[in-house]
């Protein structure tokens, strides 16, 4: 009972930070921002879905002890370390090419970088 109530908090969260992603990527003015948007939506909304299947896994291992269920959960935790990594590095490529390729923000005051001459 307590495993379906968990399972059910994670995948609403998911579902919540992947709406707000999707709202972000059509209301925001430039590409860091929209980028942003997808980032947060990609991670955190990917990561609470899967720790909703990690518990999935886990509880319905501890009910059947069928090893597959623990062949699921490992597979889950893989995949939320390998998102965690890529997701980062990639958004950070994304922006600073679309900085170097001379993309500002809308409502651009300052640029560091360009200050810094990066």
């Amino acid at each position: 009972m307590i495993a379906e109530w968990l399972i059910l908090v994670f995948l609403g969260i998911g579902i919540v930070f992947n709406t707000l992603g999707v709202i972000g990527l059509h209301r925001f003015p430039d590409v860091y921002t929209r980028m942003h948007a997808a980032t947060k939506a990609t991670t955190f909304g990917s990561v609470f879905t899967s720790f909703a299947v990690i518990a999935y896994a886990g509880a319905t291992y501890l009910h059947t002890t069928d090893s597959q269920f623990i062949t699921l959960g490992l597979h889950t935790v893989v995949a939320v370390l390998a998102l965690a990594l890529t997701n980062a590095v990639s958004s950070h490529a994304l922006a600073r090419a679309a900085h170097r390729s001379g993309i500002m923000p809308a409502p651009s005051v300052v640029d560091r970088l360009k200050e810094a001459g990066r």
